[in-house]
This record gives C-alpha cells, sequence and structure tokens, in this order.
C-alpha cells in the first residue's frame, strides 16, 4: 500500500513537470506574445516622434554657406563703383529749376584712358564748363576732360527722356529716347557696340585695321550715322541716312583735328521731296567760315 501511494506521487510529478516544461514556450498567439508586438510597435512610434519633435542640428556648412552668400552680396553692391572691369566715379549735370530742371547723372573714368581713335564720336565730361563735351578729335586736356564710362541718365523734371551706356569714351549697348510728360513712351532705339552702331557695316584700309567706312544698318536697310575716314583715322565725311536715303547736313572735314571744310544739305527727312544737295557752309583750314549760303562769301580773299 505504501508503494502505491508513493508511485501516484512520483506520477504526478513527473506530470507536473512535463507540464510546466511544455508550458516554457508560450504558443504564438498568447496574450505574451501579443503584449511583446505591441512594446514593438510603441517604440517604434516613441521613435518617429522623437524625430519630428526633436530639435534640429544644424550642418556648419550650411551656416558657411549664408555667410558666404552675405559676402557676395556686400561685394556686389560694392561693385557699382566698377563698370566692365573699369573702376569708375560718379558725376551730375543739372540746368534749371522748377519743372524745366534738367539733370544729368553719368560715370566717369577718374584715370584717363584713351578712347578708341577711329570711333567717329567721343564724349567726356567738361569738368570746367559742368557740361556733356561731344568731339571727333583725339586730342583732349586730359586735367580737364574726364572720359565717360559707364550708364548715362538725362531727367527734365520728373520725367526720364534719355538714357544709355558709354564704353570708354564711346556710346555703348542700348540708347533710348522717351517722349516727356508720357511715361514709357519710347521715341528712338539705338544700338552700339563702342561707338559704332551694332549693324554697320564696317570697312577697311588695306591691312584690316584701319577704318575706312562705316555704313550704318537697322533692320535690314541703311538708317543711322555715316563716316568715312582719311587713312590716317581722321573723319572725312559724315551725315545721317534715313530709310537709305542722305537726310540733313552732310559734312566733309580736313584731313586733321576733325575741322569742317564743306557743309551740304540735304532734304531734312526721307519723305521729302528730293533735290540735288547744296553748299550751305565752307571753312578755310584755320577753321574760319568763309562762306554761308545767302549772307556772305569771302572765299576770294581766303585764297589770297
Amino acid at each position: 500500500m505504501r508503494h502505491s501511494v508513493r508511485l501516484v506521487f512520483l506520477l504526478a510529478v513527473g506530470a507536473c513537470f512535463l507540464t510546466l516544461g511544455g508550458c516554457g514556450q508560450p504558443k504564438w498567439n498568447s496574450d505574451y506574445h501579443l503584449n511583446q508586438a505591441r512594446l514593438k510597435e510603441s517604440s517604434k512610434t516613441n521613435a518617429i516622434a522623437a524625430a519630428d519633435t526633436a530639435a534640429p542640428v544644424l550642418d556648419a556648412s550650411l551656416l558657411s554657406d549664408k555667410a558666404e552668400e552675405k559676402e557676395k552680396k556686400r561685394k556686389k553692391k560694392r561693385s557699382k563703383r566698377y563698370f566692365m572691369g573699369e573702376k569708375v566715379s560718379r558725376g551730375f549735370v543739372k540746368r534749371g529749376s522748377g519743372s524745366r530742371e534738367e539733370i544729368e547723372t553719368f560715370s566717369y573714368l577718374p584715370v584717363h584712358k584713351e578712347p578708341n581713335p577711329y570711333a567717329p564720336l567721343k564724349y567726356y565730361f567738361d569738368s570746367k564748363k559742368k557740361v556733356i563735351y561731344r568731339t571727333s578729335a583725339d586730342e583732349v586736356d586730359h586735367n580737364r576732360y574726364k572720359v565717360l564710362h559707364g550708364p548715362y541718365m538725362k531727367k527734365i523734371g520728373d520725367d526720364t527722356v534719355e538714357e544709355g551706356y558709354y564704353y570708354i569714351g564711346t556710346k555703348h549697348l542700348r540708347w533710348e529716347n522717351y517722349r516727356r510728360g508720357e511715361e514709357g513712351i519710347l521715341t528712338n532705339k539705338q544700338h552700339f557696340d563702342k561707338g559704332f552702331q551694332r549693324d554697320a557695316l564696317v570697312t577697311y584700309y588695306d591691312g584690316g585695321k584701319k577704318i575706312k567706312e562705316v555704313m550704318p544698318y537697322e533692320y535690314g536697310e541703311v538708317q543711322g550715322t555715316y563716316y568715312r575716314f582719311y587713312d590716317n583715322g581722321e573723319v572725312e565725311w559724315t551725315g545721317k541716312y534715313e530709310k537709305g536715303k542722305k537726310v540733313g547736313v552732310w559734312i566733309k572735314h580736313y584731313d586733321f583735328r576733325g575741322r569742317r571744310h564743306y557743309e551740304f544739305q540735304y532734304p531734312e527727312t526721307a519723305y521729302d521731296k528730293p533735290f540735288e544737295p547744296y553748299l550751305i557752309k565752307e571753312y578755310d583750314r584755320h577753321g574760319t567760315l568763309v562762306y554761308e549760303k545767302d549772307k556772305f562769301d569771302k572765299r576770294s580773299q581766303a585764297q589770297r
């Protein structure tokens, strides 16, 4: 009897151990695994939330890029003192008062630089008379005449009537004229390339360096200012074309100092009735006027 009780007890203990051993590996759909899965999902969600709400960390390279950008802007503002690689000074000319007050603003070279000798016209600031000075001559007083270089604007009252650019004493890029009192109404527009009309046909003397003739073209037809040069670089003829026709006053020069010799009159516009050009003025080699149509004729005296 005692042995039977012991056997029953041993069998019960064994069954218990077998049961506990089976419980050591819970089934996959047990509460334990469900809780573990919830914890994992919760940790992921918390990590995402932390990433969204955490304070950003600034990259040092971004800060340096912003500093460089500010430096570039600062240098860009400072570059207004330069135009096409040349250091410039600013100036202005003022005339009149009230609604008729004229103000011209411009830039010029503080250190003299010679304009292109073949450019038909050179533009300077006359620091003595305080005016914009235009000439075809190459020799000027460097202390008095400052070479224009950079943006130019002319205003009458509150209206801008002309604006453009100079390049080392010559007209360059786009020049525009506006009708006064009607803001933005364009009356004339020209394009220049360092003194010459952009679309002009330029021919040269033998060798290809000395300019012989500048035939102006705009929109496929002869239009604008014409120039012909002596082989020494002095202007020989100058005048204007309009729609392929000579108009206005045409001037023939002596071969030195840009001095005038003859002035011939053509129709004022291309729409006027054509006629043979006639002499209106003549000068001697000293620049003295010796003939003016319907006024006087001193040419015989000048020849003595």
